[in-house]
């Protein structure tokens, strides 16, 4: 049976620091590559920052078609690797918290968020269910909150794929982040065990202004089973081998 070898990347915040979240990407590319990785995964929101005050949103936002995003696709062109990037994207006055997936520097589609809680209501929910193939992998994209709906995996499923990649930002106060430690792999894992699916996440860590975020980044099997997982509280890298279809 062919594998694929997927990797998610934890990473620090970079809130409206483009350039910083650039230098990060390119090195866990150049690490996910030299490991043989053919999909990277990074968190949401990860270039400018998962921004939930809307005039810092708008400010950060960028079309996918504009030049100043075309600058960041070719800084990312010479990866070889398929990179599923969160970001906050515009669309004339609209703005959507996005997944942009990349390859060899070309925008190959997108997937916006479609559940969005309370404090993201300025941003426009994404209607459509993207599946993408690397390798003979097929995988769709649920950002965050989405996995708390079960119809966002199916759609998933119901396309094809066999793989979900989760972006996600948990970046909370602490008693939040307490509470819901071992909760976010215990609710991607129902979506797993509903729907037969796998599951990579990749989430930020690292401490801002009285909040922390624990991730997790992990895969999940169909089972719900954590099959791999980073530790908690250091940047890193999660390199997993999957089945393909071919």
């Amino acid at each position: 049976m062919k594998t694929v070898r997927i990797a998610a990347a934890q990473t620090l915040e970079y809130r409206e620091n483009i350039e910083a979240a650039l230098t990060c990407a390119l090195d866990m590319i150049r690490q996910a590559e030299a490991e043989g990785a053919r999909l990277l995964c990074f968190p949401e929101g990860f270039l400018q920052g998962y921004l939930t005050e809307p005039e810092a949103a708008r400010r950060a936002a960028m079309g996918l078609a504009s030049p100043t995003f075309k600058a960041v696709t070719n800084r990312l062109a010479a990866a070889g690797s398929m990179i599923v990037m969160g970001m906050i994207e515009s669309e004339g006055e609209d703005l959507f918290n996005t997944a942009v997936v990349i390859h060899k520097g070309e925008v190959i589609g997108r997937y916006r968020k479609a559940h969005l809680l309370k404090g993201e209501r300025f941003f426009r929910p994404g209607t459509e269910t993207p599946i993408f193939t690397i390798d003979g992998l097929r995988f769709g994209i649920n950002i965050c909150y989405d996995t708390g709906f079960p119809e966002a995996a199916r759609k998933v499923a119901r396309a094809g794929a066999s793989l979900l990649v989760c972006c996600a930002n948990n970046m909370m106060p602490r008693a939040n982040a307490e509470k819901f430690r071992h909760v976010h792999n215990a609710a991607r894992g129902e979506r797993c065990r509903e729907t037969g699916l796998w599951l990579i996440s990749a989430d930020v860590t690292g401490k801002r202004e009285g909040r922390i975020s624990w991730g997790p980044t992990a895969v999940l099997n169909p089972a719900g089973e954590v099959e791999a997982q980073l530790p908690l509280e250091s940047p890193g890298l999660l390199i997993f081998d999957i089945a393909s279809e071919q």
